[in-house]
């Protein structure tokens, strides 16, 4: 039982041991570096490289070791970045600074792996600065035969002469270099600045030419864009002016038609009441003539004959009685006179009501104004006709009743004569007398009997007046008679009352010729 116990914990001993050792003599190598492996001398290397080395290079691969006779160091291989900041002259003899990065790693084959380990690989930190020397010196000696201008132009050639010619130096350190970088070119003089300032003068003045161009051709561009624009709007307001106009046309003519067909319904009405009002004016014309024109036309007829009854009455009257002929024939002419004046101022006031009787009838239909005025017409016609018979017959009454008082001054003058002058002597005296109202201050030489000496002699104009009368009746009393003969004869009523109204109105106007046979006119005229 313990011997199976010792035998297994012997077992286990010796993995153990076998495991720990295997660990401790054991090396991998990442792939990203190489182990460098010195001590024992191999018999049997893998090439002549290795054998002339003295040392083992392993790489992505595992390998035994013997501790404490043999040594493993590892050498990365790893990308390296070296800045390169170098100052330089040209050909041209101006300084320029030069700003670059040179991007490098240990070569891949053993021998730039055994050149690397041989240089850098106690030193692996300090490979970025002698790279950094390298290039330095190469970059420096192709700057010096460059011109500024061939390595602004053609900066690839700067890197290709600087990589070529530093080529051998990194192949001898065990380097290659993946890239390399010319960044920056810094020109302390400002020669760089200056040699581009005419072609950046001519850019400027062609970039200011081109949008000075742009700029115009932009600006036409924007106001065929406005006028385009401009179009547009002033179309689509014209447009939606036309549509409105439609609108606002069609929204007229609905309000319209409610109004247009109570204005057709009210021209209709106002169509049948013209028909009505023309079918009233004449039946009013026909009242009219029934109840206006014919009575007066009969009532006229009435008066006529009436008067011409009555003149033949007086004048046989008259020749019966010539004493009694001129007051009769006075009444009877009054009485004539004031009948026509009663019977035509009711035709007319008549007539007067009828037609405003039609006019307010005919302002209320307005459209009835032409036969309104026909029956206003017809009025005025049969009031003429009234009023023409009326006076024809108080013409006719009137040359009846001077032609009886012709006939009674023919018979007894002084009685016509004195009854005239009883009538007016009122007036005479007022006449007279008239003279006298101007007069603010009257100096009489006689006193009294001055007074009545001025009062005599105004009266006597009176008597004086009277003989003059007598005298021109006694002188026309034929022709008078003959005119009204004539106009008893022709039974003109007018002509009678002008062939009597000339001596009757023209007494005065006559009494200085007749007064020459009688009287001195001295005297008689105040």
């Amino acid at each position: 039982m313990n011997t199976t116990y010792i035998i297994g914990g012997a077992v286990v001993g010796v993995i153990v041991f076998l495991v720990v050792v295997f660990k401790a003599t054991w090396r991998v190598a990442e792939p990203n570096e190489a182990l460098i492996i010195s001590g024992l001398r191999h018999n049997h290397a893998t090439d002549d490289i290795e054998d002339s080395l003295g040392f083992k290079i392993v790489t992505g691969k595992g390998v035994l070791v013997i501790p404490g006779v043999q040594t493993v160091r590892r050498l990365s291989l790893d990308l390296r970045e070296a800045e390169l900041a170098i100052d330089c002259v040209t050909h041209q003899g101006i300084p320029l600074g030069i700003r670059g990065v040179v991007i490098y790693k240990v070569g891949d084959d053993f021998g730039s792996i055994a050149n690397a380990a041989r240089r850098f690989l106690d030193q692996q930190p300090q490979m970025d600065q002698r790279v950094h020397n390298v290039f330095a010196g190469h970059l420096r000696a192709i700057v010096g035969n460059m011109t500024v201008e061939e390595m602004i132009r053609d900066r690839e050639k700067l890197t290709q002469l600087t990589r070529e010619s530093s080529g051998t130096e990194m192949h001898k350190l065990g380097l290659i270099v993946d890239s390399l970088q010319v960044q920056e070119i810094d020109d302390p003089t400002g020669y760089i600045a200056n040699l581009g300032r005419p072609h950046a003068a001519a850019v400027q003045s062609q970039a200011r030419i081109a949008q000075a161009s742009a700029d115009r051709e932009a600006t036409e561009r924007e106001q065929e864009a406005e006028a385009l624009k401009a179009e547009a709007v002033r179309a689509t307001k014209v447009k939606q002016a036309g549509y409105q106009a439609e609108i606002d046309r069609a929204a007229a003519l609905a309000e319209q038609s409610g109004p247009l067909s109570d204005a057709s319904a009210r021209q209709e009405v106002v169509v049948q009441q013209t028909k009505v009002a023309e079918l009233e004016a004449e039946r009013e014309e026909q009242r009219l003539q029934a109840t206006v024109r014919k009575p007066a036309d009969a009532k006229a007829y009435e008066q006529v004959t009436l008067a011409r009854a009555q003149r033949d009455a007086r004048v046989s009257q008259a020749e019966a009685k010539k004493s009694e002929v001129e007051l009769d024939a006075g009444a009877q002419a009054q009485k004539v006179k004031l009948a026509a004046g009663a019977e035509a101022e009711r035709v007319r006031l008549a007539a007067s009501a009828e037609a405003e009787h039609v006019k307010l009838d005919a302002e209320a239909r307005s459209q009835s104004v032409r036969q309104v005025g026909e029956a206003e017409a017809s009025a005025t016609e049969a009031k003429g006709l009234a009023e023409g018979e009326a006076v024809r017959a108080k013409g006719l009454a009137t040359a009846e009743a001077i032609k009886a008082r012709a006939d009674a001054l023919a018979e007894n003058q002084d009685a016509v004569i004195g009854q005239q002058l009883a009538e007016n002597w009122p007036a005479i005296v007022e006449a007279a007398a008239k003279p006298f109202g101007d007069v603010d201050q009257m100096i009489l030489l006689n006193g009294a009997q001055g007074l009545s000496d001025v009062l005599a002699q105004a009266l006597s104009q009176g008597v004086t007046g009277l003989q003059m009368a007598r005298n021109l009746l006694a002188g026309s009393t034929p022709s008078t008679t003959t005119g009204i003969g004539n106009t008893s004869n022709n039974g003109n009523g007018a002509d009678a009352e002008r062939a009597t109204a000339v001596p009757a109105g023209s007494t005065k106007a006559i009494a200085p010729d007749a007064a020459d046979d009688d009287q001195p006119a001295a005297k008689s005229d105040p």
